[in-house]
């Protein structure tokens, strides 16, 4: 309620409060010589704590602990040295020596011509394996693809050179063993089905030919089962569809190869591919390290990746407009997800079961298949080249089923 005032005359009855103020400025003057006077034999006391402490003192800090035995108290001073490192700076340390240069050298060109024309030839790889004196590196098919000679550069601008084991055009990963005494570290495998977006992802590698060795980008985990369409014979039709995952940490050329770790330094993705696009920004893809070490373990040891295939070209359902489902692939309301048949190769083993062009595929083995990703897991991780596959799909709106014997691809 807010002060008004109307200018009425002052009331004659009203009591005049007149006196108080040197009683109160007498007792304000006593309080602060008691103050004065009797601070310093408190201080002294155990009653207040003495407040002199010098500048490297307060550097520390002090945990007092107590123990209540028999009712006494024993006090422990212990000092605790603050570490400014952070998390990241510790597991960039203690990762980066893992993560190398690759060098693609290709004979018959001067070696610096090559690098200037073809910097796809200059990538990152990962150590993870070093048995025996013999270290084991993973990189990317294309950072090799055309090889003739490859130099291995460790951290420390060591050249080591390596031989390629073997390499996979559909994964994109190749392995290339060498001399593993002067390797000083190798790279702890984490898992890539359990990230999830929005935490904290480390890129690592060596981007712009070698010109920024052992770069560190950090950012987050963006997306997880990503599929980007790859098209290797440039026919403007994709041949495959690579499971990523999506990171805004910088991946530059130069990176592929290198490799994405978690807060932990685990790895859980090989550094692969960037949208190049002016318009574009921050959207950088890995291959995650669940799908990748099948693969490498498979090169590691014959050299090659043999996969069991129906010879069809497929897409995931959830790429057609749900008008298409309707008006086109005539699907029924209880179908929610699948692949549909694109394209089938002659006398391959779809063709010879008799599968068609447009027919949806829902199941394999009676296991729901909702997109690309759950086709490949059961096809790549569950069955081998031989086996007999029952396919459950629609076709003009009519579930069906059919056998397919698996071939090679």
């Amino acid at each position: 309620m807010g002060y008004y005032n109307k200018n009425y005359p002052p009331n004659p009855h009203r009591k005049k409060r007149r006196g108080w103020l040197v009683p109160a400025m007498l007792g304000v003057i006593i309080g602060i010589l008691l103050v004065v006077i009797g601070m310093p034999a408190f201080t002294g006391s155990s009653i207040l704590p003495d407040q002199r402490a010098t500048q490297d003192e307060s550097d520390e800090a002090t945990i007092q602990t107590y123990d209540n035995a028999d009712a006494d108290y024993n006090i422990e001073n212990r000092s605790v040295n603050v570490d400014v490192s952070t998390q990241i700076t510790d597991v960039v340390e203690e990762v980066t020596p893992a993560v190398v240069g690759v060098i693609n050298l290709q004979g018959g060109t001067d070696y610096w011509q090559q690098e200037a024309e073809n910097e796809a030839g200059t990538g990152s790889g990962v150590i993870y394996k070093n048995e025996g004196g013999t270290a084991f590196v993973v990189t990317n098919q294309h950072v090799v693809a055309g090889a003739d000679t490859v130099e291995v550069v460790l951290s420390d601008e060591t050249h080591i050179e390596a031989e390629i084991i073997g390499g996979d055009l559909f994964s994109d990963l190749a392995v290339l063993r060498m001399d593993g005494s002067e390797v000083q570290a190798v790279i702890e495998v984490g898992s890539s089905d359990n990230v999830k977006v929005g935490e904290p992802a480390i890129a690592i590698g060596n981007p712009l030919g070698m010109m920024f060795s052992s770069s560190v980008t950090t950012g987050v985990i963006s997306g997880t089962q990503r599929t980007i369409p790859q098209d290797f014979n440039q026919d403007g039709r994709a041949d495959w569809q690579a499971e990523v995952i999506q990171t805004d940490a910088a991946i530059n050329p130069g990176n592929s190869g290198g490799a994405l770790i978690n807060i932990y330094g685990q790895l859980i993705g090989i550094n692969s591919m960037k949208i190049n696009e002016a318009a574009v920004e921050g959207i950088g893809f890995a291959i995650p390290v669940e799908t990748a070490m099948p693969t490498i373990q498979e090169l590691e040891e014959t050299g090659e990746v043999v996969r069991p295939y129906l010879g069809v070209e497929i897409y995931s359902l959830e790429e057609v407009p749900r008008s298409e489902w309707d008006a086109t692939l005539t699907l029924p309301e209880e179908v929610e997800g699948g692949v549909y048949v694109w394209s089938l190769e002659s006398a391959s083993p779809a063709d010879q079961a008799g599968m068609e062009r447009l027919d949806v595929i829902t199941e394999l083995d009676g296991e729901p298949v909702m997109d690309m990703i759950d086709l490949r897991k059961i096809l790549y991780h569950e069955k081998e080249i031989g086996d007999e596959v029952v396919v459950t799909y629609y076709r003009d709106g009519q579930r069906s089923e059919t056998t397919i014997e698996l071939g090679s691809q």
